[in-house]
């Protein structure tokens, strides 16, 4: 559920988390939800580090319904400054009082001053929500040095807003005040290295893709497919990210859609769905120099061998 704050000048988008509709709970998954409470409730904010597709964002949101505090949501991007955090200055305030307390005479009192706005982080540190900053090594590092001071000594800096706002210069971070950071590899494109200072003020919790019995699950839950089917599918998904022969690793992703447009292995379209969801995925100009339908089929063959029945998957 999604709502928006109009507490003080700000107005920020505000999630109200609740547990997801389906959301499915396997030994894996709670494993990592429950390292990552332990660190929070311990006052430490968490960093969820893995591959795309793997899961990171639905995990930190899960684990950011468990603490059951409004949750406010930063994706990384290139552009950001300082002030796309903590906020700035928008517009001015007119201030003005007409006097007509000498019938013959009107004395008018006119002032403008400038308005502050809150930010998205200024506004989960002042009223203790939960920051949940995704792929925030999209963003530049200088952007992200905001956040130093924050995650350690509980103080957010606002440059400049004390002589506008007759208040102090920085803002004491509220004690329920709690982040989740999500990133991809250092070697991902699109990211930053981010600072090691920022590294060091967070718990990392290191992921991967899920093993085969949660991706089956997750698959099914998504779906609604069989899990004879949905284990068909993520076979042949990590059979494929297995075989060094893509130039993009297919994700966990690429076996829901495959799962959500077909009615099934025995669904006519099936094969032409693997190709278009994963030809991509394999490239043109893999290190074999092999079509992805040579690469697609060769797979259904080891897997539809192994089942003892082969599907008309032509």
């Amino acid at each position: 559920m999604v709502s928006k704050t109009t507490t003080g000048k700000e107005k920020v988008t505000v999630i109200n988390p609740r547990q997801t509709k389906g959301f499915v709970h396997t030994e894996a998954i709670n494993l990592l939800a429950k390292r990552g409470l332990r660190y929070l409730n311990a006052g430490y904010p968490i960093h969820y580090s893995g591959p795309t597709g793997c899961g990171k964002t639905t995990l930190a949101m899960h684990v950011a319904s468990l603490l059951n505090r409004p949750v406010i949501l930063i994706n990384g991007d290139d552009e950001y400054s300082t002030s796309s955090f903590i906020g700035g200055e928008q517009g001015y305030r007119k201030h003005m009082v007409v006097d007509k307390f000498v019938s013959r005479v009107t004395k008018v009192d006119e002032s403008y001053k400038k308005q502050w706005v809150d930010e998205r982080l200024t506004a989960a540190c002042r009223y203790g929500f939960t920051l949940i900053y995704n792929e925030f090594t999209r963003s530049r590092p200088e952007a992200n040095n905001i956040l130093l001071s924050v995650l350690e000594e509980r103080v957010l800096p606002i440059p400049g807003m004390a002589s506008r706002t007759n208040s102090s210069s920085f803002l004491k971070v509220h004690p329920d005040f709690s982040a989740i950071f999500t990133s991809n590899p250092e070697e991902y494109a699109g990211v930053y290295r981010s600072q090691d200072a920022l590294i060091d003020r967070m718990i990392t919790l290191d992921m991967d893709y899920y093993d085969k019995e949660t991706e089956i699950a997750i698959v099914m839950a998504k779906s609604g497919q069989s899990y004879h089917d949905a284990d068909i599918i993520v076979k042949i998904i990590r059979k494929l990210r297995d075989s060094d022969l893509c130039e993009f690793p297919p994700t966990l992703r690429s076996s829901i859609v495959i799962a959500k447009t077909t009615s099934g292995v025995n669904d006519e379209s099936f094969r032409e769905v693997c190709l278009d969801v994963l030809s991509r995925k394999i490239g043109l100009d893999n290190e074999n120099g092999l079509k992805p339908e040579i690469v697609i089929d060769d797979i259904f063959n080891d897997i539809f061998k192994e089942e003892k029945t082969v599907p008309d998957l032509r």
